[in-house]
């Protein structure tokens, strides 16, 4: 072992006279773990809140999408759709219509984001249709028979599901009920929720795009009924989203054969951008293009800032730490000033002298570094496997704090960790270089 290294090990060994300067170091220890455990776990959770809100959008939105840049809508979208399909980098394509609308059942309604979706494109595309977990989003793989005038067979829910109609052949004759056919739609599960419909459940959806007549303008609306609920996780979607057929959309809103935008996924998401103006080139003027990243900057902006506050903010438990070390460093200079003034006389050089302290603060941050690094990935892994801290999810979107440790984060809190320690020895290590060994034996 090093001369010096073997030196501040035996220091760090306090006696009993030394249990004072034991203590300190023992808390400088302790103190260096907490900080550097709690900078893991609190990097872990952001970085959990990162992955897991970028993973949960990912699922259920585009990669990057093509639209009109005036935004009168696609209307020879098909051999458009053709056409993007074959660029590079992408991986699928689905045509989507969207439009706000309000959905109501009996007295309670709630503000919708209505997509009119080809189910075939739309599962290559978005998860939403995978995450139906009450009911099924089978029927809107059907074809519109609705739409065609062909009646087909529903189950019904009370009656909300039955259209009583009254004949109006010989008098004394009895109303016939009949089972209307109502097209299909899937609603997230908080605004199912939210407005107390369950699968079979018929609501009415308003559009804005209101119809001319002689009594002014009109809003359109039309009744769907409920075959299924989807979760994706997201709150934002699950109380706010709902799917129906992309011709069920465009005879609702009366736009005809047309769609608001072409959604791509791509092999590789961090190049939205420059795939996004290879489509623009490949659709030609007119055209535009957004990408996951645009949409969701100031959201992933924000998260980054939390991260580097957070790293900032709980750094000064280390920095507190540090402070212990200097404090135990310099005490122990104070208590070891003959046996240092010993070993000067003894032909010990000053550099020699100065390593001694600054490997004893070296093995103190180093001890707790490890001790914290261990202490802090096994809790982050048991965070965020057992999901102990839950949330709401109406607030923070997602109901439980995601754990994601990384080893590079490790990386980083080691080094700031044994940096700072390392700083901490500076003062007692030149302290203990500028002893003169005559001057602390003169009266021995």
């Amino acid at each position: 072992m090093q001369f010096e290294l073997f030196i501040a090990a035996r220091y760090l060994r306090a006696k009993r006279r030394q249990a004072v300067i034991g203590v300190v170091t023992a808390i400088s220890i302790v103190g260096v773990a907490a900080g550097v455990a709690a900078l893991i776990i609190a990097l872990a959770i952001t970085n959990g809140f990162r992955q897991d809100l970028q993973n949960r959008l990912l699922g259920s939105t585009a990669h990057a999408s093509l639209e009109r840049a005036r935004g009168d809508g696609i209307r020879d979208w098909r051999p458009l759709l053709q056409k993007i399909q074959q660029q590079p980098h992408i991986v699928a394509a689905a045509p989507a219509l969207y439009e706000k609308v309000l959905v109501a059942r009996g007295a309670r309604a709630s503000g919708l984001l209505l997509k009119g979706v080809v189910p075939r494109y739309e599962s290559q595309v978005s998860e939403l249709l995978k995450a139906v977990n009450v009911g099924s989003a089978a029927p809107l793989e059907s074809s519109n028979a609705f739409a065609a005038g062909a009646a087909h067979p529903s189950s019904t829910n009370g009656q909300e599901d039955q259209n009583t109609l009254s004949s109006l052949g010989e008098p004394g004759s009895k109303p016939v009920s009949v089972t209307a056919p109502f097209p299909p739609i899937v609603l997230g599960a908080d605004l199912a929720d939210d407005i107390g419909a369950t699968v079979g459940s018929v609501v009415l959806v308003t559009s804005p795009q209101g119809e001319l007549t002689p009594y002014g303008m009109v809003p359109k609306y039309k009744r769907f009924k409920v075959v299924g609920m989807f979760k994706s996780g997201f709150y934002d979607y699950d109380i706010s989203w709902g799917l129906i057929r992309l011709e069920d959309a465009q005879s609702l809103f009366g736009l005809g054969d047309v769609i608001s935008v072409i959604e791509t996924k791509l092999d590789d998401i961090y190049k939205a951008p420059e795939v996004g103006l290879e489509l623009e080139n490949a659709a030609g003027p007119g055209f535009m293009t957004t990408n996951w990243q645009e949409q969701n900057r100031s959201l992933f902006r924000a998260l980054r800032l939390e991260g580097v506050v957070t790293f900032i903010t709980i750094s000064l438990i280390v920095f507190v730490a540090a402070l212990n070390i200097l404090i135990s460093l310099t005490m122990m200079v104070m208590e070891k000033t003959k046996d240092i003034a010993v070993l000067m006389s003894m032909g010990t050089r000053k550099p020699q002298v100065r390593r001694i302290f600054i490997y004893q603060g070296l093995l103190i941050g180093v001890v707790g570094t490890v001790i914290g690094l261990i202490g802090g990935y096994l809790l982050s892994y048991a965070g965020g496997r057992y999901h102990w801290i839950h949330l709401s999810a109406e607030v923070y979107s997602i109901d439980y704090v995601p754990f994601v440790p990384k080893v590079v984060h490790g990386v980083l809190v080691a080094a700031t960790a044994i940096l700072v320690s390392l700083l901490a020895t500076v003062y007692p290590s030149w302290s203990a270089a500028r002893i003169l060994p005559a001057e602390a034996l003169r009266y021995e």
